[in-house]
């Protein structure tokens, strides 16, 4: 019996990330990361599966997808029909409550939700490692959308041992993520090419070999509820990720990867202006210009104070979340 399923999933925020791919076929990461799912961001994805259908039908926020998206969901639909040794086409219609490629892991949700809904819609009861691999082979980070709260994605070294798994639930530690949304325009270099290039800067051996340490300092400071050295490590991680971008082999064209804009900078140094005036906040930032910002629950409205008055001058807006659910199930008929 085919089955209508709509799931949803949050986009994550890596507070240390992943660049650069090991193996690039199955979405295999060259490092382990851990991240946060963003309550106030959503994916929501209906499927259902017909043999009337001649071909998949992919819809994005109500229009036709273009044929690059529309072919990447075909392809993940394959995936769930091998699982379930079914052949049936599939109606695909998602919408996203946030800005698509932008730096806010829109893929994540995006694969998240499309896994759960799938698999459901044919009758699959995944696990949730098994749905974690489901969803990395469609996009790498969106393993980590799979579990609840606080999560880390091992990179294993083959298709079974890379999976996501939840390090915290989301009420561990109230923090609050405030994204500062520079641009909604979709990146000019995706992520996916942005990994491609990853391992041809000359910084990027000593960046995976400083990795571990790295991670391990994160989750501890984590698990400890200990905010300074939390946010301190994550924004050092996040600056070390773009360097690896910046000075990257893109051909003559350009001196390295720049996702960047001027308002970045301009609001890196004021959240440590921040600091020093004794306003704990800390940031980090994605494979774009948008920078996401930490604090403590706490501390929330006084960020928000002084985000007032500088955000106008930047024409930027801003998203504040809470740790968040993994994918979940909104209906099923």
């Amino acid at each position: 019996m085919n089955r209508i399923v709509t799931a949803a999933a949050h986009p994550n925020l890596a507070v240390v990330k992943y660049w650069g791919k090991a193996d690039p076929r199955l979405n295999i990461p060259t490092n382990s990361s851990l991240s946060v799912n963003l309550g106030s961001a959503r994916t929501t994805t209906t499927v259902s599966f017909s043999p009337d259908l001649e071909q998949d039908v992919v819809r994005l926020n109500g229009a036709a997808a273009d044929d690059r998206t529309a072919e990447r969901v075909a392809r993940h639909l394959d995936r769930v029909r091998r699982l379930a040794g079914r052949t049936e086409r599939a109606l695909v219609d998602s919408t996203n409550d946030f800005p698509a490629a932008a730096g806010i892991a829109s893929s994540a949700s995006a694969f998240a939700a499309l896994s759960l809904a799938a698999s459901r819609a044919l009758g699959l009861r995944l696990s949730e490692r098994e749905l974690s691999i489901l969803a990395r082979q469609g996009s790498g980070s969106a393993c980590r959308s799979i579990p609840d709260g606080f999560v880390r994605w091992e990179a294993g070294q083959d298709d079974a041992s890379s999976y996501a798994y939840q390090v915290a639930p989301p009420e561990h530690w109230d923090l609050r993520i405030t994204t500062v949304i520079f641009s909604d325009q979709p990146k000019e270099v995706s992520s996916s090419d942005g990994h491609a290039l990853a391992q041809t800067s000359p910084f990027f051996g000593a960046r995976l070999a400083g990795l571990p340490r790295t991670l391990e300092t994160v989750q501890a400071a984590l698990l400890a509820r200990d905010f300074p050295r939390f946010g301190l490590a994550l924004e050092r991680e996040a600056v070390n990720m773009h360097a690896i971008a910046m000075t990257a082999d893109v051909g003559a064209a350009a001196s390295g990867l720049y996702y960047w804009q001027a308002t970045t900078m301009q609001l890196i140094q004021q959240v440590q202006a921040w600091r020093r005036a004794g306003l704990p906040v800390y940031f980090t930032i994605d494979a774009g210009p948008n920078v996401h910002l930490f604090c403590e629950a706490a501390q929330q409205a006084a960020l928000e104070a002084e985000l007032a008055r500088l955000l106008p001058d930047m024409r930027a807006r801003a998203i504040v979340s809470a740790p968040a659910r993994g994918a979940w199930v909104m209906s099923e008929a």
